[in-house]
C-alpha cells in the first residue's frame, strides 16, 4: 500500500488560520504524505465524512513532568485532542535530583503544585539524576502523547548549592555550575527553561523554591546560555497580583528577553472582577515586550477552584498562613487556625488583597465528611455565617477544624466574566495556555480546556471563529516554543491530528471525582465529549474515548532554526 493510513472526506482545518477545506489526509511513517485529493490505497482508512480534522492541540503549560511515570497518557489531556504538552512549567521539577535530595523535589511539588506526597512517593519512578537521563527515562518508559521539557530552574540550582539553594543567591563560581548543566539539558533537547519568582510558591519545609532565590546576575547568566544554544524559549511565573504587571516583574521580564534572545512566555493574564480593565492595561503597556517576543499566558475556562485547609494553597501568598506550611501535621495545623492572633493576622492580611474581596459571598461549602456539617453543603460561608450567627471568617476555621480539615470548599475566583474572556484569548499578543494540567489535582482540572474552547466559545457563543481558535492551540504555541514539525496539517509534518464532531466537541463545566491516582489518591478530572480520534505520530491513540493500547509519543526538541514571535 502506498499509505499507512488515509483519513477520507474530512473537513481539514490545517492550524494556519486558512479556511477549512474538504479533503483527505494521508498518513505514511508517521507523517502526513498528502492532503487535498488522495486517490493511493492505504493499509487503513477513516471516513471523516462530518468531522473536523484538525492538527493536535498544543498544551504550552502542565505539570505531567511525575505523572508519566505512572501515566503514558498524560491524561486528561489526551482525552481532549493534546497531543502534545509542555512540561517542567513555574520552575519546579524532578530532575536534575541526587538520589538524596528526591524528598525535596517531591515535597516541593506537593507545596507548588498540590500533588499529594503519597501519590508521588508510590509513582515516581526515580530511574534518572542528570535532566538527559529524566528525558531518556521519559522516552525509555513510552508516551501516549509528545512531551517537550522545560529545564525548572529549582532542581538545577538546588543540585549545585544543596539547600543552600532555598536560602540565598549563587556565587559566580555556583552560578557557571548551574549554566553549564543548563547547557547540557538544551543540548540534550530541554525546550528551555523555566522559573518563579511568586511568592506563594513555597517548597520543602515552608522555604521558598529555590529560583526564587536566583540573583538578577544568576538570571542573566542562564539566559545567555539559552541564547547561546540558539533554541527555546523561557517561562515565568511572576504576576504577584493576577492580570498586573508591576516594575520589577517588568524588568525580570527585559532582562530574560534582551539577555537570551528568545521568546519568554509569563504567567499570567487574567480576568478579575475587581479589575476588569487591568489585563487589557497589562497588555497595553507590555507592548515594548510584546514586541521583543514576550507572551503572556491566558486562560480559556473559568478558574474555579476547590480546596481544603489541609492545603491552604489558595492563600499561600499570605504571610499569615505561613505556619501552615512546612510539612505539618493536621493537628499542628488545626491548633494554628483555632488561635485568636492568627485570625486577627488572616483578618488584616485579607484586607489587602483585592481578589479576594467578596471571599465570603463567593466561596462555597461543597462537602463535608461530618455528617452534622452536611445540611451546609453549596451554601456560601457567608449563608451558613446568617444562619449561625458567626462571624464569616471564624466560621470558615471553625467548619474546617469540625471536620479535621477534610471539608472542602470551592470558589469560582478569575476569568468568570466570559465576554472579558474571549476578549483576552482572541487578542493575538496573548498565547492560550495555564492549563496546569498533573498539577492542583484535587483542586481543579482545566485541562480539557481545547474542546471547552471549541464548544463554548465557537459552537455555542460564535465569540471566534473555528479556523482562529484552531490555530490559537496548535500553530501558535507550535512556532513559541520552535516545534518546527508539528501544528499545522500539510505534507511533511508529524501527523498529529485531532478528528471531532463540531456538533458535540465540549468539556463539563464541573470536573467529576475519580481516585485512580497512585495508592488511589483523588483527582479531578473532565471528559471530553466530540472527539472521534486522536493520532500521534500517525497512530491512533484514541478512537472514540477508548486507548488502542499504543503509545507513539515522543519526547521533543525545539528546531534550531526556530526564531522569537
Amino acid at each position: 500500500m502506498e499509505y499507512d493510513l488515509v483519513i477520507r472526506n474530512g473537513t481539514i482545518v490545517d492550524g494556519t488560520g486558512a479556511p477549512a477545506e474538504r479533503g483527505d489526509v494521508a498518513i505514511a511513517r508517521g507523517r502526513i504524505a498528502a492532503c487535498g485529493r488522495v486517490d493511493g490505497g492505504a493499509a487503513r482508512e477513516i471516513d471523516a465524512a462530518g468531522l473536523i480534522v484538525a492538527p493536535g492541540f498544543i498544551d504550552p503549560h502542565t505539570h505531567y513532568d511525575a505523572q508519566i511515570c505512572w501515566d503514558p497518557l498524560a491524561t486528561c489531556s489526551s482525552w481532549h485532542g493534546v497531543t502534545t504538552v509542555i512540561a517542567g512549567n513555574c520552575g519546579v521539577g524532578i530532575a536534575p535530583c541526587k538520589p538524596d535530595e528526591r524528598e525535596i523535589a517531591t515535597w516541593n511539588l506537593v507545596h507548588v503544585e498540590a500533588i499529594p506526597h503519597d501519590v508521588l512517593a508510590r509513582g515516581i519512578t526515580w530511574d534518572w539524576e542528570t535532566f538527559p537521563e529524566y528525558m531518556q527515562a521519559a522516552a525509555r518508559r513510552g508516551l501516549g502523547i509528545n512531551v517537550g521539557f522545560l529545564a525548572p530552574l529549582s532542581p538545577f540550582r538546588q543540585w549545585v548549592m544543596g539547600e543552600a539553594a532555598m536560602e540565598r543567591a549563587a556565587t559566580a563560581a555556583e552560578t557557571e555550575r548551574i549554566a553549564g548543566l543548563l547547557g547540557e539539558a538544551f543540548a540534550a533537547g530541554a525546550m528551555g527553561f523555566s522559573l518563579t519568582v511568586m511568592p506563594q510558591h513555597l517548597g520543602y519545609q515552608a522555604k521558598p523554591l529555590a529560583c526564587r532565590l536566583a540573583s538578577d546576575e544568576e538570571l542573566r547568566a542562564y539566559a545567555k546560555t539559552l541564547g547561546a544554544s540558539g533554541r527555546g524559549a523561557i517561562e515565568i511565573a511572576l504576576t504577584k497580583q493576577p492580570s498586573g504587571l508591576s516594575e520589577r516583574e517588568y524588568a525580570l521580564l527585559e532582562l530574560l528577553s534582551a539577555a537570551s534572545g528568545r521568546p519568554v512566555t509569563w504567567l499570567n493574564l487574567r480576568d478579575r472582577d475587581d479589575a476588569p480593565t487591568a489585563w487589557s492595561e497589562t497588555l497595553e503597556r507590555a507592548e515594548p515586550l510584546l514586541r521583543r517576543g514576550c507572551a503572556p499566558q491566558v486562560a480559556v475556562r473559568p478558574l474555579v477552584v476547590e480546596f481544603n485547609l489541609r492545603n491552604p494553597f489558595l492563600f499561600a501568598s499570605m504571610n499569615s498562613i505561613k505556619p501552615a506550611f512546612g510539612d505539618k501535621s493536621a493537628e499542628a495545623q488545626m491548633r494554628l487556625y483555632a488561635d485568636a492572633g492568627f485570625r486577627r493576622a488572616f483578618a488584616e492580611e485579607l484586607k489587602r488583597r483585592a481578589v479576594f474581596h467578596d471571599l465570603w459571598e463567593r466561596t462555597q461549602i461543597k462537602e463535608a465528611r461530618n455528617p452534622a456539617l452536611q445540611a451546609l453543603h453549596w451554601k456560601t460561608i457567608a449563608e451558613a455565617a446568617r444562619e449561625r450567627g458567626a462571624e464569616p471568617l471564624d466560621l470558615f476555621f471553625d467548619l474546617a477544624i469540625e471536620d479535621r480539615l477534610a471539608v472542602d470548599f470551592m470558589i469560582p475566583l478569575l476569568d468568570t466574566d466570559e465576554t472579558r474572556v474571549a476578549m483576552k484569548f482572541s487578542d493575538p499578543r496573548t498565547m492560550i495556555g495555564i492549563s496546569d494540567g498533573g498539577a492542583h489535582v484535587d483542586m481543579l482540572c482545566n485541562a480539557g480546556y481545547p474542546t471547552y474552547l471549541i464548544g463554548k466559545y465557537v459552537r455555542e457563543r460564535k465569540a471566534l471563529g473555528l479556523e482562529h481558535a484552531i490555530k490559537r492551540i496548535t500553530s501558535e504555541p507550535a512556532a513559541f516554543f520552535g516545534i518546527a514539525d508539528r501544528g499545522a496539517i500539510r505534507p511533511g509534518m508529524a501527523a498529529d491530528l485531532a478528528i471531532f464532531d463540531f456538533a458535540t466537541i465540549g468539556c463539563a463545566e464541573r470536573p467529576e471525582t475519580r481516585h485512580d491516582l497512585p495508592g488511589g489518591g483523588r483527582r479531578l478530572v473532565t471528559a471530553a465529549r466530540g472527539i472521534r480520534y486522536t493520532l500521534v505520530n500517525g497512530e491512533i491513540l484514541f478512537a472514540d474515548g477508548v486507548h488502542s493500547g499504543a503509545t507513539p509519543g515522543r519526547t521533543l526538541r525545539p528546531a534550531a532554526a526556530s526564531a522569537r514571535i
